[in-house]
């Protein structure tokens, strides 16, 4: 339910024909941790849930982020690009590298949960850069409340199947997912009824103002010039008596 949560988002940039606004960066990186806990499950073994959950993820997530690239203005496609190089392809190659090749299976597989436990709290940190702009513009418009539900509820679910399992690597990453998941929710509990201002709008003021001091300007200039006028005009009248 967490992975179908951005949908709406995503029919939204479907209908507007573009992705402006939103950012691929969450996306990347849930594919990223995702790709991460279905190597760790392979070697952890006994854990087909962690692999079927993180699978559908990994095809979801490929789903978002071609849909963000087919509908993102240039500058978004580049930067995600970069990102997808940067974490799917050299980040997840250097891991498996620098891991699957140690000789002691259990220190293998404590690296690679501590690994795997680090990027689960980047992919809760990562809509921050969502909360931020939410907070600048004081609109909700970018943040779906759906996300940040689902979000919320999935962190309980695996924090209690981490505690069944008796890892802790899944467990701890979800307890700063609740928080930030809770956080989500009060911002659009406080700003969802708030006018919405986004960065363009703040912009466009910015401009008029600009056009309306460069009239007042031009509107003070033709004063000064009409009251030159006038006295130029009285000063020849009086040298004429």
């Amino acid at each position: 339910m967490v992975s179908l949560a951005p949908l709406p988002t995503f029919y939204q940039i479907y209908k507007k024909k573009t992705s402006e606004g939103f950012q691929s960066i969450p996306y990347v990186v849930s594919l990223f941790s995702a790709m991460l806990w279905i190597y760790y499950a392979l070697l952890k073994k006994d854990a087909m849930f962690l692999i079927t959950i993180n699978t559908f993820n990994v095809f979801i997530q490929f789903f978002y982020i071609i849909t963000y690239f087919y509908y993102g203005p240039k500058k978004e496609k580049i930067v995600t690009v970069k990102l997808m190089f940067l974490f799917n392809v050299f980040g997840f190659g250097v891991i498996f590298l620098s891991t699957f090749f140690l000789s002691n299976p259990s220190i293998r597989l404590l690296v690679l949960g501590y690994i795997c436990m680090a990027f689960a709290l980047a992919v809760f940190a990562a809509p921050l850069a969502i909360v931020r702009k939410v907070i600048k513009t004081k609109s909700v418009e970018y943040m779906p409340f759906t996300l940040s539900v689902f979000l919320t509820l999935g962190a309980v679910m695996w924090f209690l199947y981490g505690l069944f399992l008796k890892d802790m690597n899944i467990a701890v990453p979800n307890i700063l997912g609740f928080i930030f998941g809770v956080l989500q929710m009060i911002l659009y509990a406080v700003y969802r009824n708030h006018p919405k201002k986004t960065v363009e709008e703040s912009d466009l003021k910015l401009q008029l103002s600009d056009h309306s001091v460069i009239f007042d300007a031009a509107k003070l200039g033709s004063n000064v010039c009409s009251d030159v006028s006038n006295n130029n005009g009285r000063d020849d009248a009086l040298n004429k008596v």
